[in-house]
């Protein structure tokens, strides 16, 4: 049975002041929920509407009704558990060979996938400015399906950090070089902007390098491409070479 303060308190942890306020977060859903004890995230306990199929004997497994669910979860259509996490230390780890620079990123959706995709490309750090999107929003941790327990994600003044990396900064634009053609360098953080105003001109600065994703279509009318799914395409292109 779930109390109304519990159920105030989980409700509440969609807004970003109130999950640094409790130091928790909430993960949904058995697959994603069954990744956690394989990465750094600490679970305070679990709410679940059938408690056997987690077998987790380490830490409270409280049994609730659908309507309870319901009452505590973020999704349209609720999964079976959702699990109280406290909130990780950022670490800030040492740069490595290959990262993603996210300058302004705004949406949970776009930054949940390009979490996904630095998984899925083995990228195990992304640099986020100040200003981007919590990652710790229940859109961000549903949208990466998981890959948010193996990367880790700092948040930085990014002039301070573009200024001293020794990695090669590059960025995309229009009157880039053809990403088809690109040689990559051995280090390079991977700059993406905000998707409706791209870079800010402080960042813009720093760039060593610039890339495109050539258009084929016959129109040629197509402005730009979604932030995630261009970097879909341009890690698919790194990664072959």
């Amino acid at each position: 049975m779930l109390t109304a303060h519990t159920i105030k308190i989980l409700q509440s942890l969609d807004k970003k002041k109130f999950r640094q306020k409790y130091n928790l977060f909430l993960v949904e859903g058995n697959k994603i929920i069954s990744e956690l004890p394989e990465s750094n995230f600490k679970v305070k306990e679990i709410f679940s509407t059938d408690p056997q199929k987690l077998d987790r004997k380490d830490i409270p497994v409280i049994q609730i009704t659908e309507n309870e669910l319901k009452k505590i979860s973020f999704l349209k259509t609720p999964k079976d558990s959702v699990a109280v996490c406290y909130l990780s230390e950022e670490e800030k780890k040492e740069d490595k060979n290959v990262q993603l620079v996210l300058d302004g990123i705004q949406d949970p959706g776009n930054l949940g996938t390009i979490i996904r995709l630095a998984d899925w490309f083995g990228i195990e750090q992304i640099i986020c400015s100040e200003d981007t999107v919590d990652f710790y929003n229940p859109k961000v941790i549903q949208a990466t399906m998981g890959s948010f327990t193996r990367v880790n994600i700092v948040y930085t003044d990014l002039v301070e950090y573009l200024s001293k990396t020794e990695n090669m900064n590059i960025g995309t634009d229009m009157e880039g070089e053809n990403i088809y053609t690109f040689e990559r360098p051995e280090k390079i953080n991977l700059i993406l902007g905000n998707e409706g105003n791209g870079m800010r001109p402080e960042t813009e600065k720093l760039l060593q390098k610039c890339i495109t994703i050539p258009r084929f279509g016959k129109s040629q009318s197509t402005e730009s491409l979604n932030v995630s799914m261009a970097a879909g395409i341009i890690l698919g292109q790194l990664f072959s070479k």
